[in-house]
């Protein structure tokens, strides 16, 4: 059976609805939408993107009053909320639940491992390590979280050698941090959540049949409606920050590489070039499409991987690998909560705590409605403890081992050469040129700031197909073979978000965006992480029944 094909076959005792996909549809023009969730969202999208472009400079200043507020008022929500979800999954994985197979007891998957991890990484945080890879590492080495000393007199500018063990590895450990279990835990609380409903319950591929155990059939009515349109609004902001983020690094790049200015003009140009890229993985489709340019992207991403690896310093690479990944476990609960766990007073490391931490946590559950549909779209026949043993763990330790590589090289070459390139950039906050910068002192400069573009590149194209898939799934009420115009509408309008938030604030209005569709949707991932247990729960009963009967 296909997951993006076929409907599962459902025994009576576990079907929950007689609702049909697309019963509430209406066809518009030769489009196939859901009423009222794709006019409102597309509604809501259409004025903010005319007021920010109309209003530029109040949008700019708006936006850079909104991020700090934002992240301060809520940060607790947030940190209490991924903190959560980390528990939910790991708990779920050790549970009798883990026995669960989606898509029943029979089902088996539809793509084997390399083509999953795959479309995983590339729709996932492609352009977020090519962006950060560099740049946090060393950010968090020269201003560690926790109070640990930084490497630098803040007064000379010289480098204290002896708080620069101590330094790398809280580098390191902040780091991995942002981009190990507490992301991926969202994503995979998302993912198993829509799989699970969509393949053993065969209820639509949406947000709001996840819900299903909490309302009932009010899911259909207005309830849903809300949810999903939340739902679309996140997702679109999410990738429009990392679309802008890949915009601003591409730029930088070929600045670098070609001299060609890093203006708003061309990063409007390569956007507007990028997303006419999308568009045409978007009518090849999701084998012809994305999997094809996901699985090209992982070669390339592996290749550069090793490359840095063996061409850099590789002991020092391995070694921050293993004493990063230690002093991430020895300081997780500190870097968990909004508060001294001595104390229980304000944590000091605010800048760590709000510019980096809660803007991360809620990137990354604005993404989740994106990644997580996506996972759950290409996960069926995964057991509940295969899929959140595969998409929990296995992508923290690659994360780790690319942080490691690409920030550990960094780190080494300001502590250990003394090559300040790196340092500058982020001193200067040119954040965008940390990876060119890097590669400067590595041989074959020129091909690895070319390869690192092309990455950025098919990264934007992979993550702006798949977030239109997902978005049109939204928006077409769960059906999976919607026209493929309202895929190109939907990726059109990504590229055009990124396009406004630049140009009305820049990467600031990015991050503003992503988290202020971020903060509301942590409390509809709670209560997702509920109706998930309650759904869970009622199929190992069923099922068990259904057994102990046939025996």
């Amino acid at each position: 059976m296909s997951a993006t094909t076929d409907t599962p076959d459902i025994p009576e005792e576990l079907k929950v609805t007689d609702y049909e996909v697309g019963q509430d549809n209406i066809q518009v023009i030769g489009l196939d939408i859901h009423n009222p969730v794709f006019i409102i969202s597309a509604g809501l999208i259409i004025v903010f993107v005319a007021l920010a472009l109309v209003f530029q400079t109040q949008a700019a200043e708006f936006f850079g009053w909104l991020r700090p507020t934002a992240t301060a008022a809520f940060d607790w929500l947030l940190m209490s909320a991924a903190n959560f979800f980390v528990l939910f999954c790991l708990i779920l994985v050790v549970s009798p639940f883990g026995s669960i197979r989606l898509g029943g007891p029979e089902a088996t998957p539809d793509f084997g491992y390399s083509g999953w991890f795959a479309m995983l990484f590339a729709a996932g945080m492609g352009i977020g390590l090519m962006f950060f890879g560099v740049l946090e590492p060393v950010n968090h080495m020269l201003a560690p979280p926790l109070g640990v000393e930084s490497p630098f007199n803040a007064e000379t500018g010289e480098i204290i050698q002896a708080n620069v063990p101590a330094a790398a590895e809280m580098g390191m450990a902040g780091t991995i941090f942002h981009w190990g279990l507490h992301p991926w835990a969202i994503y995979a609380v998302v993912g198993l959540a829509l799989a699970f409903f969509a393949f053993n319950r065969g209820l639509p591929l949406t947000l709001r049949s996840a819900f299903h155990p909490l309302f009932g059939d009010r899911v259909w009515g207005w309830t849903g409606h809300i949810i999903d349109s939340l739902a679309v609004l996140a997702t679109l902001f999410g990738l429009a920050t990392s679309l802008g983020f890949g915009a601003e690094q591409a730029a930088a790049g070929f600045n670098y590489l070609f001299d060609i200015p890093a203006t708003d003009t061309t990063k409007v140009i390569l956007i507007s070039i990028i997303t006419g890229a999308a568009l045409v993985s978007v009518v090849a489709g999701l084998d012809a499409g994305v999997k094809r340019l996901s699985e090209i992207n992982m070669v390339l991403a592996l290749i550069l991987l090793l490359f840095i690896i063996f061409a850099g310093p590789t002991l020092a690479i391995f070694g921050g690998f293993f004493s990063g990944l230690w002093a991430y476990v020895e300081n997780l609960p500190a870097m968990s909560f909004w508060f001294d766990l001595n104390t229980f007073e304000t944590r000091e490391d605010t800048g760590f705590l709000h510019g980096w931490s809660t803007f991360y946590w809620a990137w990354w559950i604005s993404w989740s409605p994106f990644v997580g549909m996506f996972i759950a779209r290409v996960s069926y026949g995964r057991t509940v403890r295969e899929f959140i043993t595969c998409v929990l763990i296995v992508p923290t330790l690659v994360c780790v081992l690319w942080m490691a590589a690409f920030g550990g090289t960094a780190i080494d070459q300001i502590t250990a050469d003394g090559y300040l390139g790196v340092k500058q950039a982020v001193d200067n906050w040119t954040p965008e040129l940390s990876l060119f910068l890097m590669a400067e002192e590595l041989p074959l400069t020129g091909i690895i700031s070319m390869i690192g573009i092309v990455l950025v590149i098919v990264f934007f194209v992979t993550s702006s197909d798949s977030g239109s898939l997902v978005i049109d799934t939204i928006t077409a009420g769960g059906k999976i073979d919607a026209p493929v115009m309202q895929r190109v509408f939907w990726a059109l309008f990504e590229g055009l978000v990124a396009i406004t938030l630049l140009l009305g604030g820049g990467l600031a209005s990015l991050q503003a965006m992503a988290i202020t569709t971020g903060i509301p949707f942590a409390v509809v991932l709670i209560g997702m992480c509920v109706s998930l247990f309650l759904g869970l729960r009622t199929e190992r009963k069923i099922r068990q029944e259904m057994a102990t009967a046939s025996a």
